[in-house]
Parts: C-alpha cells; structure tokens; sequence
C-alpha cells in the first residue's frame, strides 16, 4: 500500500465540469469527494446518510425550507439525514464532500444531476 499526500488544488484542475463529484480518497467507509459546483442544485434529502459540505474556493449557499445558510473558504456545514437542502453556486465553487460510500448525490431525487458511478481521481 502506498500513503501519499492528496494535492486538493491539483486534483481540482484535473476538471472543470460541474456537479460531477469525484472521489479522491476512502476512510472508514466513507469517500472524500470533490466537486465545482455553479447555479443551482435539486431540493433533496439523504434518508441513511449525513452530508458534509466543506467549501474549498467561491461562496456556497445551503437553501433549507426555513433558512439559507452562507459558506465561504475553510467553512463547512453537515447536514442531518432526512433534511432536505438544495446547494446553490451563483459563481463557480469548489466543494469537498465527506459522506458514506452508499452516499447518491441527488439522494431521493434522481434527475440529469444524479451521478451513480463517480470517477476516482
């Protein structure tokens, strides 16, 4: 097995699609993804797993039903299961994600968003 540092940066210029999660490690049954986000995702909701969104670059916002929450740089949210969110990007954002490896991006709300087989990089 080989241990080597992950370069999020450099991960990060290997594309430039949006909402299209990659995974760029594994821990504890759980996959670290990265993703670019920009405009806006579906309203959604995970019933098994909890979400963490850590924004890397760019402003995220987190629409709830009842509020909205604002993230920059080096500040991050989880979301409980069973709450439904909708991430919006007005400009690009790039995005680390930590959730379960059974974690379906667009949870209970499959669309042309919905990502089944994610790309290792």
């Amino acid at each position: 097995m080989s241990i080597e540092k992950i370069k999020i940066e450099e991960k990060l210029s290997l594309f430039d699609d949006y909402w299209n999660p990659r995974i760029i490690g594994e821990l504890n049954n759980q996959h670290v993804k990265i993703v670019k986000l920009k405009g806006e995702f579906v309203w959604h909701k995970h019933d098994k797993e909890d979400e963490m969104f850590l924004v890397i670059s760019g402003t995220l916002k987190i629409e709830f039903r009842d509020k909205v929450v604002e993230l920059k740089p080096n500040e991050f949210i989880i979301v409980p299961r069973g709450v439904e969110h909708k991430p919006v990007a007005e400009e690009e954002v790039s995005v680390m994600l930590f959730e379960p490896k059974t974690t379906l991006n667009t949870g209970d709300a499959k669309s042309e968003l919905t990502r089944e087989n994610l790309e290792k990089i």
